[in-house]
């Protein structure tokens, strides 16, 4: 089912606006010095946009905020109403039931909920790098075994070593599926996931299929989300959130799609021996916002992105060839390989930290395939997205 939204905007929303960030304890803002060692840098590096929410969430957020009472909060009915309206609606999923959904706090948290409940210590799990980093603390910090399944680039596209994810699953419990991919931005197609879920069945793999970004979908590509090609989902827990879509991470509230019941049990119990709890009473008023009525706004963001996208390729191509930026396909996140500097992973960190004054997550977080790579954010003003290519080029001179 398609997420595309469509490129012509149909309301007003201003993402050319500047805000101000700094001093809000932002972590892209207020992190810089640590991260960087130099706090005068773009920041185009942690997975958040620098654009307003939606009006409907700081409608809701300041509606709750106005009772001056924030206690201990249960989730109500509206909430699980209003995602299982967006997924029918958005993806075309139309069987998940109330119980099967399980909040949370957040992908990562259910990453490491996820193999305490389904995996053994010393079992095998499969992640696929480049990807990103808490995959592979997820499967270590809990005493599991990782497995690489590496993935490789096809003329500048990236794809799925099938034959090597096979001889992996034969050893192994899990597979940890980056769906959309974060970084290299690949939306995978329906006979691509098609394939997964072949190998899946064959060795009775549990699949947890992160699908955080599946709203954010350019609009040549079509997002499928794997539980609906299943024939049997009993396998399949699918993370959903709306937290990147709506620009909301900071308020910690994801769900899981869990259709069997033994399995529900298995993640809750996991997540009661970590002692995480979502239940926010601002989480939640902004959660069912934002799938209630923030619609109309993500059209419009993803067409204002998709120009940005465009505009950073057509720029590399013209002023810094160097650099060749993996296409996306969704997210908003770029990955550049930058080997063509010829430079250590510590050299370019250097240079585009020190000398053009931007800061970019490196490629090495994410795993083998990513030396030599930068994983840029342009989820930010358009004018801001220039000037840091602007100053990349003067520094490559």
């Amino acid at each position: 089912m398609s997420n595309n939204h469509g490129l012509e905007p149909n309301s007003n929303y201003s993402f050319d606006l500047d805000i101000n960030r700094t001093k809000t304890a932002s972590l892209k803002y207020d992190g810089r010095q640590n991260m960087f060692g130099k706090a005068e840098v773009i920041p185009l590096w942690v997975a958040d946009m620098d654009f307003a929410v939606p009006p409907a969430v700081t409608r809701a957020l300041s509606k709750r905020a106005a009772h001056p009472v924030y206690g201990y909060t249960l989730y109500p009915e509206s909430l699980y109403e209003s995602l299982i309206n967006w997924l029918r609606q958005h993806h075309g999923w139309r069987e998940v039931q109330r119980e099967w959904i399980v909040m949370c706090p957040g992908v990562v948290p259910s990453l490491h909920a996820a193999a305490l409940a389904f995996s053994e210590p010393g079992e095998s799990i499969i992640v696929q790098p480049p990807v990103y980093f808490p995959f592979f603390s997820a499967v270590t910090d809990t005493g599991r075994n990782l497995v690489q399944n590496p993935l490789y680039s096809d003329s500048g596209r990236y794809a799925i070593d099938f034959d090597h994810l096979e001889q992996c699953a034969a050893g192994a419990r899990m597979l940890m599926l980056c769906s959309p991919h974060n970084p290299v931005g690949r939306v995978w197609s329906k006979s691509e996931l098609e394939r997964i879920l072949y190998i899946a069945k064959k060795y009775n793999l549990v699949v947890f299929s992160d699908e955080i970004h599946a709203d954010l979908i350019y609009a040549e590509s079509e997002h499928h989300i794997l539980a609906t090609l299943a024939e049997d989902p009993t396998n399949i827990i699918t993370a959903v959130a709306p937290s990147k879509t709506f620009n909301i991470p900071g308020l910690n509230l994801s769900a899981l799609i869990v259709p069997d019941k033994n399995r529900r049990i298995s993640i809750t119990r996991a997540f009661e021996f970590l002692h995480v709890s979502a239940s926010n009473p601002f989480s939640i008023v902004a959660f069912e916002a934002a799938y209630r009525e923030g619609a109309s706004w993500l059209t419009d963001l993803l067409a204002y992105l998709q120009g940005t996208r465009d505009l950073v390729e057509k720029y590399l191509a013209t002023h810094l060839p160097k650099i060749q930026v993996t296409k996306p396909e969704g997210t908003y996140l770029l990955w550049l390989d930058c080997r063509k500097f010829g430079m250590s992973d510590a050299q370019l960190k250097h240079f585009f930290v020190h000398e053009a004054g931007v800061g970019m997550s490196p490629g090495t977080l994410f795993g083998e395939g990513g030396k030599g790579f930068m994983r840029m954010n342009i989820g930010t003003q358009r004018h801001i997205i220039t000037i840091a290519l602007e100053n990349i080029r003067r520094a490559s001179l």
